[in-house]
């Protein structure tokens, strides 16, 4: 998957299908909204917000890298 890009007119079409229907996106983002919701309430908000700041450069260099 290397070299693999979004083109400015695909990026541009994702976000008229969002603007069109934000449900599209809320649907999609719901997995994501309740683990985070379960881990808050379990752990704490700022434990949380570090946590997801950590996988997130994890998986930013994890990108770069490959």
């Amino acid at each position: 998957m290397a070299g693999k890009k979004i083109d400015r007119a695909n990026a541009q079409t994702a976000l008229e299908v969002v603007r069109e229907s934000p449900t599209i996106a809320l649907i999609t983002a719901a997995p994501v909204l309740v683990v985070f919701g379960v881990l808050w309430w379990l752990l704490g908000f700022w434990t949380v917000l570090v946590l997801a700041a950590v996988l997130g450069l994890i998986a930013f260099v994890v990108k770069k890298v490959i």
